[in-house]
């Protein structure tokens, strides 16, 4: 099932913890995991593309078995507790106050390039905050990937692992007045011109 221009929902399926263990990675929800994908997909993933070129996409969709698996097995793989990932990466179940929502984890090569060689990572997060309408940022010390997720009345706060850890912005901060200074040299917002497509193409769906 295609989400946008660029997505399809098999983009996000795969996963090497679910392939090594043999645990399904399927939604039992299949249209609320569309649904949310598709705002995923094209209020937030769809701009990076058009401005930064190809993304890298690490983690998305996870089954509540999965979830389940990663997050309490003997040896954990850093998965948040399920509940916790409900309208996050959980795509397919709504939270605790019945929001929609998706998350997924990303790294942006253009942008990857630059942190290995000493950029900050806030110099991105800040051109998220005032370019995307996600609900959380959170930023990973490795090549600056993070996780970006949309969610019905989004919080747009920005939290890192990386250095300097801890919450860069939250509801109620007063953002950093400069903060447009740091990716001056970013290119022009959605400035790529991919071809146009044709009008009906007759394969939306596969």
């Amino acid at each position: 099932m295609r989400l946008s221009r660029h997505f399809q929902m098999r983009n996000f399926l795969y996963s090497e913890i679910s392939n090594f263990y043999a645990v399904p990675n399927l939604p039992t929800d299949p249209d609320l995991a569309i649904e949310v994908g598709r705002k995923l997909a094209t209020e937030l993933l769809e701009p990076l593309v058009e401005t930064f070129g190809p993304i890298d996409i690490r983690s998305g969709y996870r089954s509540i078995p999965l979830n389940d698996f990663g997050s309490a097995q003997v040896k954990p793989q850093k998965m948040a507790a399920t509940p916790k990932n409900y309208a996050a990466h959980i795509w397919d179940k709504r939270d605790a106050k019945g929001r929609m929502g998706a998350c997924v984890s990303i790294g942006i090569p253009w942008f990857a390039a630059q942190y290995n060689q000493g950029r900050d990572w806030r110099d991105l997060a800040w051109w998220l905050f005032d370019h995307l309408d996600f609900h959380e940022l959170y930023f990973f010390p490795k090549d600056a990937a993070f996780n970006i997720t949309w969610r019905e009345e989004p919080e747009h706060r920005i939290l890192s692992y990386a250095r300097p850890k801890g919450a860069l912005f939250r509801r109620g901060d007063t953002p950093d007045p400069m903060r447009h200074e740091r990716y001056r040299d970013f290119p022009p917002f959605r400035g790529i011109a991919y071809p146009a497509l044709p009008l009906d193409t007759g394969d939306a769906d596969r």
